[in-house]
């Protein structure tokens, strides 16, 4: 792939780049100007005039509540051991993880809950990069530049990873999440299963940082199939949900050179004003190869160059259920975040086998037709600490406090190891340091190929709905209920739909 292939306007490199994220966030202010956001919250909510929390810990015991996931819940003691042991959170302050819904879609629902009714718990909430900007734009969340002392905000917006910076940014740049860990994407293997068809330490050392074509890994994958009694050999997520949009698709659709807007520029708008291009070839060729992996040649849309390579219950699985057979070795190769990396090369799952390499492509990016889409795409990932303006002063100071206790390098790193949530800073992704870190260490160099061709979804205020609209419309073509250029048809007038009404 080439890095200076970008015709015109902001690329894919440009907005991934460290320097970029001026850039970043006025495009994502155009898009926002015009849109369904700017209305309050309900009950509480920001109102722009935030007053700065006092700096000093609270002196008395306080318990803050953290919304987040079962995988940091299930990891919180770990967490909890190197915020205050690396990170000096002070010992009186407590904290405890509420494990919501794995789904990201879910956990969005239950947050709007929380901040429309006004309820001064959880204090932090942990949001998708994807969906922040629409709470931002509804005034739900507190202002951390007019809340947190300059010393954090700063930097945050000069030494995080400006493409997750700017997905919690307003309109004028103020910042309203600190980014907690980066996501992305790759896919998993047995090295163990694959040895069987042939394939050598050789291929493994190749695959970690060249990206295979789509038709190459089929055939790795079919081959290993054959070789072996394995009941699967590929699973990711295709369920109708916004995984699918945000994620699988993303991934499916840019290796293939097909974009949802055209030129990589549109995708933070004009919101209203921009190309929806879901109907062309490249993306229609991406949801036949999707449909060939499920339902193999004999589908009468399928794509000539793929096997049937997954099971028909892809169709359902989100990152969890798609997870589990893999870690339970019923399946030879899996799509998922670093998250999962930690569970399956853990020494009583598959240790050293397993096998880790970047998203597959169909389309270069030379062979696009949009610069800066096509060749291997990690849909990027990633999530916020976010803070409930309706909380107390107390817990607010104790919430400064984590904040503050997050700045520290080791605390990053730590987690890194702990869970693979990969650390937002650009300087701690790729070191020695990072090298070193137990399990996690072996694949640091595949999730940096991955990080350089991360492409984000369409972060606007319209994309919640316009992500239900094109998770609903790829499931039904991969479940058969459609064929891809209905399904692709249908799809860019809802979306058109959307966006002359924002």
């Amino acid at each position: 792939m080439s890095d200076d292939n970008t015709r015109n306007g902001v690329s894919r490199r440009d907005y991934l780049a460290a320097a970029g994220g001026a850039g970043a966030t006025l495009g994502l202010a155009g898009c926002m100007g015009g849109g369904n956001g700017g209305g309050g919250g309900g009950n509480g909510g920001d109102d722009g005039t935030g007053e700065p929390i006092d700096t000093e810990p609270p002196e008395e015991d306080v318990t803050i509540q953290i919304a987040a996931d079962s995988n940091f819940a299930n990891a919180a003691e770990d967490i909890k051991q190197t915020l205050h042991e690396d990170g000096g959170l002070p010992d009186n302050i407590s904290i405890e993880f509420l494990a919501g819904s794995f789904t990201t879609g879910d956990r969005r629902s239950q947050y709007q809950q929380i901040l429309s009714a006004g309820q001064e718990r959880p204090t932090v909430l942990m949001m998708d990069n994807g969906w922040t900007i629409p709470f931002i734009a509804r005034g739900q969340l507190a202002n951390l530049s007019e809340e947190l002392p300059s010393s954090i905000v700063d930097q945050v917006q000069s030494e995080y990873l400006s493409n997750m910076v700017a997905t919690a940014q307003d309109t004028e740049g103020d910042l309203y999440g600190i980014p907690l860990f980066a996501d992305f994407p790759t896919i998993q293997y047995r090295k163990d299963l694959m040895r069987e068809a042939g394939y050598t330490d050789e291929d493994f050392d190749t695959w970690a940082t060249e990206p295979m074509t789509w038709s190459e890994f089929s055939t790795v994958v079919t081959d290993t199939l054959e070789a072996t009694d394995t009941q699967d050999g590929f699973t990711w997520q295709g369920a109708s949900y916004e995984g699918l949009a945000c994620c699988d698709f993303i991934e499916f659709m840019g290796s293939h050179g097909g974009s949802y807007f055209g030129e990589f520029e549109n995708y933070f708008g004009p919101v209203g004003d921009r190309p929806v291009t879901v109907d062309e070839e490249n993306v229609i060729n991406a949801v036949r190869m999707m449909r060939t992996f499920i339902h193999g040649q004999d589908d009468e849309h399928s794509l000539e160059g793929y096997d049937q390579i997954s099971p028909q219950a892809v169709v359902q699985y989100t990152e969890e259920p798609s997870r589990e057979p893999f870690t339970n070795g019923n399946v030879v190769a899996h799509r998922n975040w670093p998250y999962s990396i930690n569970i399956n090369g853990a020494e009583d799952v598959f240790g050293e086998d397993l096998g880790v390499m970047p998203i597959p492509y169909a389309v270069s990016e030379e062979d696009s037709p949009y610069s800066s889409i096509g060749g291997t795409t990690s849909a990027l990932g990633g999530w916020h600490l976010t803070l409930n303006p309706n909380a107390n002063d107390s817990r607010k100071r104790a919430a400064l406090q984590l904040f503050r206790a997050l700045q520290e390098d080791e605390v990053r790193l730590r987690m890194f190891e702990i869970g693979g949530w990969t650390p937002p800073i650009s300087d701690l992704i790729n070191t020695e340091r990072t090298r070193e870190l137990e399990l996690i260490g072996r694949y640091v160099d595949t999730l940096q190929v991955a990080g350089e061709a991360a492409l984000p979804r369409p972060v606007t205020v319209v994309w919640p709905q316009e992500s239900s609209q094109i998770a609903s419309e790829v499931n039904a073509s991969i479940r058969q209920e459609k064929g891809p250029e209905q399904a692709m048809t249908d799809l860019k007038e809802s979306l058109e739909s959307i966006e002359s009404q924002a």
